[in-house]
């Protein structure tokens, strides 16, 4: 019965990573309580709008992503590591899928590249030769990307808390050491869109008409300059495939700001122009 439940997630998993494409169906259904003594002036707001200009400001990063996917009475993560630069809006990130229920890895880890407009993969799977990537235009998806990959993209991730209409300042806290603020409350979609700058600006315009609701809560960690070091957004979507929903939790940890962040986009030659099996 473990197994079977554990396959039962693996299937959601690979119907996000290693077909690149969610499944919304009748439309992802976003949710969540709005956070309890609930502040909004500028004061608790202000710090968390301004997130993404402080990462910009701090050029780079390297991250380490973790998206973890509750269906079929289980829980299965997908786990990413990689570099962030915050001025051009590309990262890399090693995607690594969950183990089978016998504890043998099937999926060799997925290489993505993170642009604007744009979600590229290699080692996507079946059907695709081992030196092409697999281009998906980020603006077409029904989530905007923020969980077809397997990993939020870091600045998109930021950009979503332009959004945030209610937030509560939990206190300080530490994350790998460093003091932070800690802040939770519930972004708009609809309002990230808004503001984010032209290059997110279309995934996210996708995500808000995707997804049943705008509101999407969150916890996000500052450091003393404003550069986000955790922020954890929760969804949850119906599954096009299989009845219920699916629960996601996406988490970023972003560290060593300033480290190189060389990210080089493939050549046309390079991108897979074939069928993608399923």
């Amino acid at each position: 019965m473990v197994a079977q439940q554990h396959q039962q997630g693996r299937a959601v998993v690979t119907a996000l990573v290693a077909a690149g494409l969610v499944a919304c169906g009748a439309g992802c259904a976003g949710g969540g309580a709005a956070a309890d003594d609930v502040r909004t002036g500028t004061g608790t707001v202000g710090p968390v709008h301004r997130a993404a200009a402080a990462l910009e400001r701090a050029g780079s990063a390297k991250a380490t992503t973790s998206m973890e996917m509750a269906t079929g009475g289980t829980r299965v993560t997908i786990r990413g590591q990689g570099v962030y630069d915050f001025r051009k809006q590309t990262g890399r990130l090693k995607v690594l899928l969950p183990q089978d229920p016998a504890g043998t890895a099937e999926h060799r880890p997925i290489t993505e590249l993170l642009a604007p407009g744009a979600l590229f993969m290699k080692n996507r799977g079946a059907g695709v030769p081992a030196d092409k990537w697999v281009r998906v235009a980020t603006g077409g998806l029904t989530d905007g990307n923020l969980v077809t990959g397997g990993a939020t993209d870091p600045y998109a991730a930021a950009e979503l808390l332009r959004g945030a209409r209610t937030v509560t300042y939990v206190g300080k806290t530490e994350v790998a050491g460093i003091p932070v603020r800690h802040y939770r409350g519930i972004a708009d979609l609809g309002i990230a869109a808004r503001g984010a700058s032209k290059e997110q600006r279309p995934a996210l315009r996708a995500a808000a008409k995707g997804f049943a609701t705008t509101e999407v809560p969150f916890d996000a960690y500052l450091d003393d300059q404003g550069r986000l070091r955790k922020v954890r957004h929760r969804f949850s979507f119906v599954n096009g495939h299989q009845k219920g929903t699916v629960a996601v939790a996406s988490t970023i940890l972003l560290y060593d700001f300033g480290s190189p962040a060389d990210v080089r986009l493939p050549e046309p030659a390079d991108i897979f122009a074939g069928k993608i099996a399923e």
